[in-house]
């Protein structure tokens, strides 16, 4: 028999406000300062890592900007260096093709529009090539410190399976997130619920057994057959 209706049932089942004061608290005192696994030391180097991250793992993009940023980490280097030469550094990543045009176009624009400079605006940095709402919502966070969520596939996960905040999309898991997580949370809560996602609520192997969430998780399935061995 399936357990589609058990599931859908506990999709509804929503944290209450302690409940999730709680669950941010825990994630606080094991990482209380939480940031990106992307190298970077500029906003422009974190941009450009961003980008290149799309569909690929942070390991990858970093085994990738090790190479890179050394040689060109401004918009005026990466253009020097032509589509073709970006390539030579990128190539071990997914889409390279797509990317290294996207970020010659974006170095050229920004060139053009902001005098080099990474925008601080949501609506100019989604303007820029390869930028969309998740690029510029990490951007925005983790370079210059607002409170935006970007909602990868593990924020997505861990929001509907906890209860936290349950949506059918990824727009709406973020929506209810900016207006949930209570404020003194907000700029880390980004990271806090990536990296939860990424090693301990996993897509295939969640490690039910070692999350600290576990009494507070509304997903159904938690039990010996999800624990991590």
């Amino acid at each position: 028999m399936s357990d589609r209706p058990r599931r859908q049932a506990a999709r509804g089942s929503r944290l209450t406000r302690d409940e999730i004061r709680e669950l941010f608290s825990r994630l606080r005192a094991a990482n209380p300062q939480p940031t990106t696994e992307l190298e970077y030391t500029t906003p422009f180097e974190l941009l450009v890592a961003v980008v290149l991250s799309a569909q690929a793992t942070d390991v990858g993009v970093n085994k990738a900007t090790r190479r890179l940023f050394p040689v060109a980490n401004t918009p005026q280097a990466i253009l020097a260096l032509g589509e073709d030469g970006l390539k030579g550094y990128i190539n071990t990543i997914g889409l390279y093709n797509a990317k290294a045009a996207n970020l010659i176009a974006l170095c050229r624009q920004l060139l053009e529009q902001h005098g080099g400079e990474v925008p601080r605006t949501r609506e100019a940095l989604e303007a820029l090539p390869g930028v969309g709402r998740k690029t510029a919502n990490v951007v925005l966070n983790t370079a210059f410190g607002e409170p935006t969520i970007a909602v990868d596939t593990h924020i997505f996960r861990v929001a509907n399976r906890t209860g936290l905040a349950p949506g059918k999309t990824v727009r709406a898991v973020e929506d209810k997130l900016v207006k949930l997580v209570p404020a003194e949370f907000a700029r880390d809560a980004h990271h806090w619920l990536i990296l939860h996602g990424r090693y301990v609520c996993k897509a295939r192997r969640p490690d039910c057994l070692h999350c600290p969430l576990h009494d507070l998780c509304r997903w159904p399935d938690k039990g010996p057959s999800s624990w991590a061995n």
